[in-house]
């Protein structure tokens, strides 16, 4: 699947208009589309040794289609409604019309592509003061040579409590385009964590929004440990005083893989509460960003904002950035961030290499404990497992 825009531009939209599915008509989509073409991706290449230009990257018209993959859930339990997007459209159109495309994302390059062409995807729905007591798992595949683009929409009612586990796979060159948003009410909490481990030749980018109700409690916490390339948008927005977020994300490019990463927590009410950290490390001639934003208004003030980005370099022909910034407008707050990027600390080589352990083997243990406080903010002792598992494979 190429990474440029070879294809006419005509060849997409003709596709977009063959779409009459919900969630979005034929219009809708159109325009989404226009302004996937009309928009930067905010990513531009810092320097020519950037490999990535995500300005040319567009999906192939013939990739689209009906078999290309697909989006299923699993646990939903009492208290949970759980359905496709299309049927969350047409069945629960007062519900659904409260979460869906309430962000920011389809304002975005890619999360407008992911609107023009939006037909699978899960609608989550937790009723008031209800938990789900086991993590609903979403996960979508892509086929070899395939596009697919899943739509996640979670609305929690006041009190309510759910964790869901996203999983994304696909084979082969497959093209994901996916977004998911997250909506609560008064003293909700949601935690929604993702893992996503595509095929070496696949091309993930994704967009990820909250809007955490007063007093209520959203985490993310993303794994981004597969394909060629992996591009994250993830924006927390505080509308009410009293709400926390807790961000979290784990990359580790090898070989030729690209990741860039962009967080943004924007403090638009008072007495809001955000904490990010980020763990990441390259090796061989991995490649990665991270561009971590900060944003607090003149008048939410009380705001306590924190960000922590770390940087593990392998290899001498690895690459991470690291770019954290804040954006204070008010005075009475806490804001912090800090960032390093360096190499696994010879002492440590020494200290190890004297009790008997070889270097690979040390250099594999000092890497996943680097690892483990992200790896700890992840929900379900099953799930940081195979999250330890999966590093220790890219470390081997």
């Amino acid at each position: 699947m190429p990474d440029t825009l070879t294809a006419p531009r005509e060849e997409l939209y003709d596709k977009v208009s063959s779409l009459e599915r919900p969630p979005l008509d034929r219009s809708a989509r159109t325009a989404a589309l226009e302004r996937f073409f009309s928009l930067r991706s905010g990513r531009e290449k810092p320097g020519r040794f950037w490999r990535v230009d995500f300005e040319t990257i567009a999906p192939s018209a013939d990739a689209i289609g009906p078999a290309s993959g697909s989006v299923r859930v699993e646990n939903a339990g009492d208290g949970v409604l759980a359905c496709d997007l299309a049927t969350a459209a047409r069945e629960y159109p007062e519900l659904f019309a409260r979460a869906f495309g309430t962000t920011r994302i389809a304002k975005t390059k890619f999360g407008a592509l992911a609107a023009a062409f939006a037909s699978v995807g899960a609608f989550i729905y937790v009723r008031a003061d209800r938990a789900a007591h086991e993590p609903i798992v979403i996960r979508a595949d892509a086929a070899a040579g395939a596009a697919i683009f899943p739509w996640n929409v979670v609305l929690a009612e006041r009190g309510a409590s759910a964790t869901i586990i996203e999983r994304i796979t696909g084979e082969g060159d497959a093209f994901v385009c996916g977004a998911a948003e997250i909506v609560t009410e008064e003293n909700a909490n949601v935690t929604y964590a993702v893992l996503q481990y595509a095929g070496e030749g696949a091309r993930v980018i994704t967009s990820r929004a909250a809007r955490p109700g007063r007093d209520a409690a959203v985490s993310w916490a993303c794994a981004e440990l597969g394909g060629r390339l992996a591009a994250g948008d993830l924006l927390v927005e505080f509308d009410h005083p009293g709400a926390r977020a807790d961000v979290t994300t784990i990359f580790f490019p090898r070989s030729s893989q690209h990741v860039d990463v962009v967080s943004t927590v924007e403090h638009r009410a008072g007495k809001a509460t955000s904490e990010t950290i980020v763990k990441s490390a390259a090796s061989e001639r991995g490649q990665a960003r991270f561009l971590g934003n900060i944003r607090i208004a003149p008048h939410a003030q009380g705001s306590d904002a924190r960000l922590r980005d770390d940087a593990l370099l392998l290899s001498p022909s690895a690459h991470v950035d690291s770019v954290p910034a804040l954006e204070i407008g008010a005075n009475d707050v806490k804001a912090y961030h800090g960032a390093t990027v360096g190499a696994i600390d010879a002492d440590q080589i020494f200290y190890m290499e004297s009790r008997g352990i070889e270097r690979s083997a040390a250099e594999g243990m000092i890497a996943l404990g680097f690892f483990e406080p992200a790896i700890e903010r992840f929900p379900t002792a099953s799930l940081r497992d195979e999250i330890r598992d999966t590093l220790a494979r890219k470390l081997s």
